[in-house]
This record gives structure tokens, sequence and C-alpha cells, in this order.
């Protein structure tokens, strides 16, 4: 499926349910796509709990481009494409989520897009180092949000592990930042949806 978005086209992989109790919209790597172990994971947990899944494929990724584009059009792209899906899919709760990259758009627009929760995947702490040595911390862009939180890492991830706190949940697993424990990713984050949809309202499907 393809989105207009303000910085170009955004594809998205939508796995629907008859009546699902939520919605978790997925964002991917800086140079990755939408088929990376963890994102797969992910969407085999929240299936598994009956969730919709959208994994939504940056327009810079659509036009072929490895590059990131900067953090505004990032984020301008993915509050597009979460408008989108509310309209297609109307009063369903939203969970966000991506890996790396991914993990940090959906962190910086949970104040403004709503979600129920947010899902962290290889959340990157620290940016990768700078000429003079110095790796710009990227903690606050976690810290701010609000919503219960799932940070998902490996053990020897170069960029870091999140530590819990009173709204963030912290799971640790073998390997590095490519997080492609997909059967342990899809184990630690099923329970935590059900968890965070357990007080939500019943849906029942449409006729």
């Amino acid at each position: 499926m393809s989105v207009d978005t303000p910085h170009g086209e955004a594809q998205v992989e939508l796995d629907d349910t008859a009546g699902p109790r939520g919605l978790l919209v997925l964002g991917h790597g800086a140079g990755g796509g939408v088929e990376a172990p963890d994102l797969l994971g992910a969407r085999a947990a929240a299936r598994d709990a009956g969730l919709a899944v959208a994994r939504v494929l940056q327009p810079y990724r659509v036009a072929g481009r490895k590059a990131p584009a900067p953090a505004a059009q990032l984020d301008a792209a993915w509050a597009a494409v979460v408008a989108h899906l509310a309209g297609l899919l109307p009063g369903v709760p939203q969970i966000h989520g991506g890996r790396s990259s991914g993990a940090r758009v959906a962190c910086r627009g949970a104040a403004a897009l709503g979600p129920v929760g947010v899902l962290a995947l290889a959340f990157p702490l620290l940016a990768p180092a700078r000429r003079d040595g110095t790796r710009p911390d990227r903690g606050p862009e976690i810290d701010a949000v609000t919503v219960p939180v799932l940070a998902v890492s490996g053990a020897n991830d170069r960029f870091g592990v999140p530590a819990p706190s009173a709204t963030r949940e912290v799971v640790v697993l073998a390997g590095d930042h490519s997080l492609r424990a997909r059967g342990p990713v899809a184990a630690a984050v099923r329970p935590w949806l059900e968890g965070l949809l357990e007080g939500l309202p019943m849906r029942t499907p449409a006729p």
C-alpha cells in the first residue's frame, strides 16, 4: 500500500485482522527495510495476539536511497502514515515502534501522535562517534516517552542499551545491534503487547 507524505511516497505492508484490538505500526532502521528479523519477530508476536500490523518503509528508502533523510522529514512522513492508518482502522488503538532509527522516530512522535505504547527495538542510545570522538546521547528521545515502553536490545549492542524506568521495561537478548534473534524477540514482545491491551475495550469484528 502506498501512502503520500510531505516528503514522498511511503510503502506500508499491512497485515489486518477482523476487528483487531490494536494496530502495531513499525518503522525500519536507517539503511534497512521492513524485513529485518526483529521487525518480523514483533510482527509475529502481534499477529498471534490478534493485532493488525503495519510495517512502514520511509520515502527515502522507497526512492532507493540508503542514507536516511533528516529527522524532521522522517517524523513528518511517519505522522502522515499514522494518520492514514487511523483512517483505515478508526478507533483502533495504535502502538508505535520500530528498530534503531525507526524506534527513535516512534519515540519522538509519541507525544503528538498518541500511541498507547511504544516498542523500541535496538534503540541506539549513543550516536556513532564524531571526528572528535564524542558520541551524542539520544537517551532523551526515549526518556521523553510517557506511555509504556518496551525496549528490546542485544547484550552487545555497540550503541548501548536503555535502562529500565517506571514506564519502561527492558529485555536484553543475546546478540548485537542487528538483533537477529527473531524468535526471542517475538517471545519478549507478545506478553508485553497482551498486558498493554488488557485494560483496553474489546472490539467486535465489523459486519
